[in-house]
């Protein structure tokens, strides 16, 4: 270990071939541009994220060759990663998992394996295609809205919409209830599962009837499920 940590530059330079780590970072970079493609399929994205994980296994590659025998440096680089966030709050479970794929990538890509890299990459992307195309675990969440209702202050909206969620919704929950407009209006905020996403304008317009025809909101439900 003390022989690695303190070894001369013409040691390890010795013991890396230009060629091969030339091969393994240019193919590092092309599959993690595959990859930062595939996560941009079908999916909201910013440029800083999109473009660190297209470098990142180029930026893993070049690491595992540097210290590919090199006991000292092996272990400082495990608790250098450790260290290192890639973002400021935890990222939805797609971000961290397409971490991790270019984090794969690299790594294999750093030990010289570069065929296998690109059918790991071949066969992690085209099943990512195969479950965006076919909505592969899209569930009920397709079809959760937040329903948004203004009341005036002296109707009781206790009861007053419950046969309305019976026949349009799944479920109800009622998340929040706000007074506005000087406390004359209340403004109360549902979850609720549709039964059919097509029948949201007749729901609106049921909801209307019993409101006073005052403002009614429906958008789709925020969720913090995938959140890690």
């Amino acid at each position: 270990m003390f022989e690695s940590l303190f070894s001369t530059t013409d040691t390890v330079s010795s013991s890396i071939m230009l060629t091969p780590l030339v091969t393994s970072i240019a193919v590092a970079l092309a599959l993690g541009l595959v990859i930062a493609l595939c996560y941009c399929f079908k999916n909201r994205h910013n440029k800083g994220f999109v473009t660190t994980l297209a470098m990142l296994p180029a930026i893993v590659a070049v690491v595992i060759a540097m210290v590919n025998g090199n006991v000292g440096a092996g272990v400082a680089v495990a608790g250098a990663f450790s260290l290192v966030r890639f973002r400021s709050v935890a990222g939805s479970a797609r971000d961290i998992g397409f971490i991790f794929m270019s984090m794969v990538i690299g790594l294999v890509c750093g030990m010289g394996y570069v065929a296998y890299a690109t059918l790991v990459t071949a066969i992690l992307c085209g099943g990512f295609f195969v479950y965006q195309l076919v909505g592969f675990g899209t569930g009920s969440d397709a079809t959760d809205r937040t329903v948004r209702i203004t009341v005036p202050e002296d109707l009781d909206y206790t009861s007053l919409f419950d046969d309305l969620f019976a026949r349009y919704t799944t479920y109800c929950e009622l998340v929040s209830v706000k007074t506005v407009n000087m406390g004359s209006l209340y403004r109360l905020v549902y979850n609720v599962g549709m039964k059919d996403a097509k029948a949201e304008r007749a729901f609106i317009d049921d909801l209307r009837c019993r409101n006073g025809n005052m403002e009614i909101a429906i958008s789709r439900q925020e969720t913090v499920a995938e959140q890690l």
